[in-house]
């Protein structure tokens, strides 16, 4: 039985039934089962949400339901870049607005005036004023409200210094809907590939199997601190098409997720280059473009290359944009059909997307606090991202690339045969084999690198940067520990 529901109750709810047989315990006669579910259902893979990550929901309601049953007393998540669950305070300048846009009648309270910063409720009036009913929870345009995405791309301008058009710009909740979206438009059939790097964030492997195209890999180079070369690239380009693969795009992350690197400007303009030359649609991840720690890299853009939601933590609000350039007008009709079908973002994304391309200015009220906020949440990510980069390094058969920016560390793993053989006996790959016994130990969730794709026989996995520091200690202590007791026991 499927129920469909709103957030309201009318005549239009859905509810399907395949029988009342379905609601037993026996589901040998249910109609749907393994074998006849979509097969690119059964395809598609999300590791940042599996396997390890499901014995670690289980281990945290057993410490619930037992306290003091395993060798921790908390579980320690290190596998999502999900900043406020684990401690990270959202900005304030935000939220006031998101407050007075969502309860309006507040604005008219003589209160309001001394809780709020005057220009959060300037800019709420402003917002209010160009949502149609005043009402975040109606319905907007399908790509977004015209005025908020008018502010986005006049944020867009005055980060590349070139023109931005609002309506090429469709609001999104979160990345994973532009993704999805431009997976639809591209992908015809099992002969379409994307180029993808590896390691890759399993959104594209899961949307491209979902779809049902092929994922065609190239390989980040770790010895050169994940570097994207053209010549990898081209020959698995050629390699793809000698297969009869019709290549339509090339996925680039910066800065890197998992791997944390900042593309050069003279590389991305080489990207360029190659995109036009050979005919692909370029992809640009650039979620992590705030997050940047290293004083020798900085964040450039690919429209501002092509031309000459990151740190604030609120993914739970599901806010994005994509913005698409260099398309004729009868395809952008087609995605904004697309679009269409799902009516809109959610309004509070569509807010905050606004308000992260224009926060306050130098002069206004609220500056030298947001400014505050930002810069030391930065400045703590960075710290983090140091010591368990040396933390990391310092263990045995361990290195790790340094984290230029995002929120991850994709350490590799030297791991001993004894432990590969162990892994092959459990029926696991031998970096989960590691991540499942870490967890178990220590309480620590990891994502393993198979995951995420690596190259062949190298085991990796993925750490974000974000439990608080005042859990850094802890992490680096059970790591070290765990380490070393899992090296002594497996070594050769």
């Amino acid at each position: 039985m499927l129920s469909f529901r709103r957030s309201f109750s009318n005549d239009s709810d859905l509810v399907s039934s395949s029988s009342s047989e379905a609601m037993a315990s026996d589901y040998s006669a249910t109609p749907v089962n393994i074998g006849n579910l979509n097969p690119k259902v059964l395809e598609c893979e999300y590791a940042v949400r599996g396997e390890i990550v499901a014995l670690a929901q289980k281990l945290q309601q057993e410490l619930k339901d037992k306290p003091g049953s395993l060798p921790f007393d908390e579980i320690l998540y290190c596998n999502i870049g999900n900043p406020q669950s684990l401690g990270q305070q959202p900005i304030t300048f935000f939220r006031e607005i998101l407050a007075l846009c969502d309860h309006p009648a507040i604005l008219d309270k003589s209160e309001t005036q001394g809780l709020f910063s005057a220009d959060s409720i300037e800019r709420a009036c402003q917002i209010l004023d160009q949502i149609p009913g005043r009402a975040t929870g109606a319905y907007s345009h399908s790509q977004g409200i015209k005025g908020l995405r008018d502010t986005i791309a006049a944020g867009i301008e005055a980060r590349d210094g070139f023109p931005a058009d609002p309506n090429d710009i469709f609001l999104t909740d979160g990345a994973s809907p532009g993704v999805h979206m431009m997976m639809q438009l591209l992908i015809r059939s099992k002969n379409d590939g994307i180029l993808c790097p590896i390691p890759q964030y399993p959104l594209y492997s899961a949307s491209i199997a979902l779809h049902g195209g092929t994922l065609v890999p190239y390989f980040l180079d770790e010895a050169t601190g994940w570097g994207l070369e053209i010549s990898e690239v081209k020959k698995q380009l050629d390699d793809a098409r000698s297969k009869g693969i019709d290549v339509r795009a090339l996925v680039v992350i910066n800065p890197g997720n998992p791997t944390g690197q900042v593309l050069a400007e003279s590389n991305q303009k080489e990207i360029v280059s190659f995109c036009k030359k050979e005919g692909l649609v370029l992809l640009a991840d650039e979620v992590y473009q705030e997050n940047i720690y290293v004083p020798d890299k900085q964040f450039h853009s690919f429209k501002k290359v092509s031309r000459s939601m990151g740190y604030y933590g609120e993914c739970g609000k599901r806010g994005g944009y994509m913005e698409i350039t260099g398309f004729s007008p009868d395809i952008k009709d087609q995605i904004y059909k697309v679009a269409s079908v799902n009516l809109c973002s959610n309004i509070s994304g569509q807010i905050l997307a606004s308000l992260i391309m224009s926060p306050p200015k130098v002069g206004d009220e609220s500056y030298e606090s947001y400014s505050a906020e930002k810069d030391t949440i930065l400045s703590s990510l960075g710290g983090r991202a140091k010591t368990l980069e040396d933390a990391l390094n310092g263990l045995e058969g361990v290195t790790c690339n340094r984290a230029e920016g995002a929120m991850y560390l994709f350490p590799r793993i030297q791991l001993p045969s004894k432990a590969i053989e162990a892994a092959k006996k459990a029926n696991s790959a031998p970096d989960a084999f590691y991540a499942r016994r870490l967890l178990n130990a220590t309480g620590i969730v990891v994502v393993p690198g198979s995951g995420f794709g690596q190259v062949p026989g190298t085991w990796h996995f993925r750490c974000t940067i974000l439990p608080q520091e005042d859990k850094i200690p802890a992490i680096v202590s059970r790591l070290t520990k765990f380490h070393q007791a899992f090296m002594d026991e497996f070594r050769d």
